[in-house]
């Protein structure tokens, strides 16, 4: 008798502990679904990875895509060439983020990678394009891709002092 008492403990409190043990992966799976997605809204972008736009203005710190580029046109742009390993440049990427609220509503800025193992042939090409030879440089362009103005380094503050 005491043996089907036994395996009767041990399966009831098997099942529950596999119920709790699913329980909490469901939690912790729900609650970084939480948090990536409001890092994703911090970022910009939605869920589905498609740019995100404010009703009042248009995205104002981006990472480059083709698409991107070409959907703010009627922005005023600056190109922002980083690196991964820049060490000037992760705290210019830190600070833009900290600080979208002080970009210009009419202004995008657009990250760019160079010189990463990330970099696509597009952003080489662009690179090319404005002739950056190293990174933490910004170009601003205007609606047909000509450059405006050029300068290296720098965040917010720079940033605000050199657009056109």
């Amino acid at each position: 008798m005491w043996i089907i008492g036994a395996i009767i403990l041990v399966v009831v409190g098997g099942g529950l502990f596999v119920a709790n043990q699913q329980s909490k992966q469901a939690e912790d799976a729900k609650i970084e679904q939480e948090k990536d997605a409001t890092v994703q809204k911090e970022e910009g972008f939605m869920e589905d990875g498609k740019m995100m736009r404010d009703k009042m203005s248009g995205p104002r710190y981006i990472e480059y895509s083709k698409a991107t580029l070409d959907q703010v046109t009627s922005n005023r742009r600056v190109l922002f060439f980083f690196a991964s390993w820049c060490p000037t440049c992760k705290p210019a990427d830190a600070n833009f983020k900290e600080n979208t609220n002080k970009i210009p509503e009419d202004l995008t800025v657009i990250r760019v990678n160079y010189n990463d193992p990330e970099t696509d042939q597009e952003e080489k090409d662009l690179a090319k394009k404005y002739g950056i030879t190293y990174q933490h440089t910004f170009v601003q362009i205007d609606s047909q891709g000509r450059e405006i103005t050029k300068w290296n380094g720098g965040q917010i503050d720079e940033l605000l002092a050199n657009i056109k």
